[in-house]
């Protein structure tokens, strides 16, 4: 008769992160010291979130040992038995999720899943049609810093000019048909990562179509709230739609991709070996599991809170002398022009103010910015991971209540450590993590 180690399967399980790295004292303080942050300080980035505890299990499982180049059914290692039943159900879990015919789940971020959807559609020196990265695209939108900017022709569109009532600011459809007509693209991009409008994927399609174009959408901010149903989906309306799985869908660093079946032999094959050897299998585990969490009541409820308490930080900030741009926000984000507020405030000055106050967020260009990209005139807000942590309308009135004060009073440290203070006690009130089990 054999016995279980001290050290086996059910030993680990049972173990927390300190017990583990008992014998790496420095790894283990650092992560503390993170958890310490996370649960300190308000988390205000509109690409993070807080993911389950079972998410990050499956994100640290024994999967991270396996191998697996290929796909489900022909591995080009052996032992892959699990890992095929793994990838094949977080694939099922994707395409029910979000009805799609098709999902890749390979992609290690959104870039990734990007570079695979353009090398499904086009070739390279291909035009491209996509937003412009200074009005709320993405690097991988044809960035010349970017390799997408490098090996694609990529034309950009805009946003209408601002307006006093609040109802410009947003994607100029009239520009997106203007230049795809005058420049033929192969491909059409919709999807940002600064835009706190909607953004219906039935108009790009019409604009596609019209001149023979392939549409991709990329959803990687708003994927929770279109699993959810609180944005327009695009799946069977754009040709491609690419994701991110850590924002507002609450899972695990990484990408995906879903399309229908003419198009599953390209993505696949440019996802691997196009771009990438072997599937990162615990996170695509990790991703399986936020594709389950996603599909219960409780997150159609989660992500209708995250778009209520986004309207909620916009309309109390606009009541602490703050322009948000486009006039507020139907989605989990919003940009806020500091000129308003302080003439003098730059998004870069603002993002560390803020950081020392225990308020995290990142500065951003706004529309028409007249200051450069590390500098900025702008702040991005997002409610993602906030709302995961329990909190709800009241709540946003006082972290816009704090943001104010803290940068009203940037100068005075004593006043900012003050800030820190109010904004820990009203984190404690609001842990993401009590007891070990994430608030969802």
């Amino acid at each position: 008769m054999t016995t279980a180690s001290p050290d086996g399967p059910e030993r680990l399980l049972a173990r927390t992160v300190s017990d583990i790295l008992a014998s790496d004292p420095d790894v283990r303080d650092l992560l503390e010291r993170e958890s310490g942050r996370q649960r300190s300080t308000l988390q205000l980035i509109a690409s993070e979130n807080f993911t389950s505890p079972a998410v990050m299990a499956a994100g640290a499982s024994v999967l991270t040992n396996k191998y697996s180049e290929g796909y489900p059914g022909r591995r080009y290692y052996g032992g892959n038995a699990v890992a095929d039943e793994v990838e094949s159900l977080a694939r099922n879990r994707a395409t029910t999720l979000f009805g799609a015919e098709h999902a890749n789940v390979q992609p290690h971020s959104g870039a990734s899943a990007n570079l695979g959807a353009y090398m499904a559609l086009v070739e390279p020196g291909d035009t491209i049609l996509a937003m412009r990265l200074d009005q709320g695209g993405h690097l991988t939108h044809g960035s010349p810093v970017s390799i997408t900017g490098k090996l694609y022709r990529f034309v950009a569109y805009g946003v209408t000019p601002a307006t006093p009532d609040g109802s410009g600011e947003r994607i100029d459809l009239d520009q997106v048909r203007d230049l795809a007509k005058r420049e033929r693209p192969r491909l059409i991009v919709a999807g940002t990562t600064a835009y706190s409008r909607t953004i219906e994927p039935a108009a790009f399609r019409e604009i596609a179509d019209d001149v023979g174009a392939r549409f991709m959408f990329d959803a990687a901010h708003p994927a929770g709230l279109i699993a959810a149903g609180e944005h327009p989906s695009p799946v069977g309306v754009a040709d491609i739609v690419t994701f991110t799985t850590h924002k507002t869908l609450r899972g695990p660093r990484g990408g995906a991709i879903l399309t229908g079946g003419d198009l599953a032999k390209a993505v696949d094959s440019a996802i691997f070996p196009g771009l990438q050897g072997g599937p990162l299998e615990h996170i695509i585990a990790a991703k399986a599991v936020a594709f389950a969490e996603a599909a219960r009541p409780k997150f159609r409820a989660y992500a209708a809170q995250v778009r209520a308490n986004a309207s909620a930080l916009a309309a109390a900030l606009t009541g602490e002398g703050f322009r948000i741009v486009a006039g507020g926000t139907d989605n989990h984000l919003m940009l806020v022009d500091l000129r308003d507020f302080d003439a003098e405030l730059t998004g870069k000055v603002a993002q560390e103010v803020l950081d020392r106050a225990g308020i995290t967020c990142n500065r951003n260009q706004i529309p028409d910015d007249p200051r450069p990209p590390f500098v900025t005139s702008g702040l991005r807000l997002g409610t993602a991971a906030e709302t995961t942590a329990g909190m709800r309308e009241p709540e946003m009135g006082r972290i816009a209540s704090l943001l104010a004060r803290a940068l009203r009073h940037r100068e005075d440290e004593a006043e900012l450590a003050s800030v820190r203070g109010d904004v820990a006690d009203l984190c404690r009130e609001f842990d993401p993590y009590p007891d070990g089990r994430a608030v969802s």
